[in-house]
């Protein structure tokens, strides 16, 4: 297969990353792959083509360092994308919304035409612009999500917060990877009004409640095409455990991973996700679960995939590729 990832910016992927991961596996079993960054679209006489970043099977790449390396060193090549067996949107909106706000939208209507000219794309483009932030959550059953109030009025928050018995957690609607994420409660109550001004300077603010089992951190559970990924009973979930008086939970805020705990009633729970996220298009997810809530429901750009490997030592990277191969195989036929 010919396998377009679309990121954010080539210079900033790391090793590490879950895309990284998807890559250099897709590239072991024999695909082509192609590197696309926000800024590298082109449009011509109803074509679509971009600027990418080749990496070939008879390259015989090995590491994750080893790739990030060759894409690094590679000239970009214009390549239509019409002959792509699929472009997968890998890049995190928040990333550019300050010095590059035209960048994440600008792809996405790319995408849509693609999937308009019969391209494989996932996630599925129209759902992410509809997705684009965490009011994305508020369309799935009430009973799995946290109490959520989104706006921008202090007075609303006041209220919010003393109805959840002043203890609350405030962050961006639009953001990502526990940035500008903070508890509020009595303690330090008097930072209210600063805190919802500094968030709302970029926008709308959340408030949700706050779960007393985020204090032992979250489970991150991946999700395929709506089903939870399984190999020999072991699920695709990593338990991540933030640091010392760290609120978030993100790996690379500082958290620690450790295994996850699946229960049958978190499992009945991420059951309620699955008929929305299969109609929308959402084929690779990633859920943050605290307690009997579903925090957020990642579908840009979910990771921790590496992270989750080596604690459940399993392949699961592998299998998606497998999956994503039969998914391609089928539609072909």
């Amino acid at each position: 297969m010919k396998i377009a990832f679309v990121i954010n910016q080539t210079h900033k992927e790391t090793e590490r990353f879950t895309t990284t991961l998807l890559a250099l596996k897709a590239h072991q079993l024999g695909h082509e792959i192609y590197y696309i960054g926000l800024a590298d679209f082109y449009y011509e006489s109803a074509h679509i083509a971009a600027h990418v970043r080749a990496v070939l099977p008879e390259q015989h790449i090995m590491s994750a360092k080893a790739l990030m390396e060759a894409l690094r060193n590679c000239k970009k090549i214009k390549m239509e994308l019409e002959i792509m067996d699929v472009v997968w949107l890998r890049f995190d909106p928040v990333l550019d919304m300050v010095n590059r706000p035209w960048a994440a939208s600008s792809a996405l209507q790319f995408a849509s035409l693609l999937k308009e000219k019969g391209v494989q794309v996932i996630n599925d483009p129209d759902s992410l612009s509809r997705a684009s932030n965490k009011l994305y959550l508020e369309g799935f059953d009430e009973t799995i999500r946290p109490k959520t109030i989104v706006t921008r009025n202090y007075a609303d928050v006041v209220d919010f917060f003393e109805k959840q018995n002043k203890l609350i957690i405030l962050k961006p609607l639009k953001g990502s990877g526990g940035k500008n994420v903070f508890l509020i409660n009595k303690e330090n109550q008097q930072n209210l009004k600063q805190t919802v001004e500094a968030i709302a300077r970029d926008g709308y603010v959340i408030g949700q409640e706050y779960l007393h089992e985020a204090a032992q951190g979250d489970i991150r559970f991946f999700l395929l095409n709506g089903e939870p990924i399984l190999i020999n009973g072991k699920f695709a979930a990593v338990h991540r455990v933030q640091q010392g008086n760290e609120i978030r939970s993100n790996v690379h805020q500082g958290a620690k991973t450790q295994a996850a705990q699946i229960t049958p009633e978190l499992l009945l729970m991420v059951d309620k996700v699955k008929d929305k996220l299969i109609q929308d298009g959402m084929y690779f997810v990633g859920l943050d679960i605290v307690g009997d809530r579903i925090m957020e429901i990642n579908v840009f750009s979910p990771g921790a995939l590496c992270q989750t490997e080596e604690i459940v030592k399993e392949d699961f990277s592998t299998f998606i590729i497998k999956q994503l191969e039969t998914k391609i195989s089928l539609q072909k036929a």
